[in-house]
């Protein structure tokens, strides 16, 4: 998959949590802070959206609850709404408070990309994890 910077430039892929090439997170929807179905960063990112999540019922209430309504359609920006079973590049601080709320999705480790470290530690990651042995 091409990675679109702005200007039609190529974005580097980045690493995953695991230290190895960073995998597709999600395209149905389509989810990626850039839009491109991976849980890229950069400096524009503000939030870090780097957690490939597989979203609950029980993770969208709590995201609803805390002021990030993730689960109602909002057609003006092309966004059908989460349901359970999506995968979305989530904010990794949303995650960490999920996580210390007891309310924390599954992960993709091979989809979450390095610069969730920074809010989440890997050990707290890999219990979460769909895609360990």
């Amino acid at each position: 998959m091409a990675y679109e910077a702005g200007g039609g430039g190529r974005r580097p892929p980045g690493r995953n949590v695991l230290g190895g090439p960073l995998a597709l997170c999600g395209e149905d929807p389509v989810t990626g802070f850039y839009r491109d179905g991976c849980c890229n960063t950069g400096v524009e990112d503000v939030g870090s959206h780097t957690v490939c999540a597989v979203m609950t019922t029980e993770f969208l209430a709590f995201s609803k609850a805390s002021g990030n309504d993730l689960s109602t359609p909002m057609p003006e920006f092309q966004f059908r709404g989460l349901k359970a079973g999506d995968r979305w590049c989530l904010c990794a601080p949303r995650w960490q408070e999920a996580f210390a709320a007891g309310k924390a999705p599954k992960v993709v480790l091979a989809a979450t990309h390095e610069g969730a470290l920074e809010y989440a530690a890997l050990t707290d990651l890999k219990r979460h994890a769909i895609d360990l042995n």
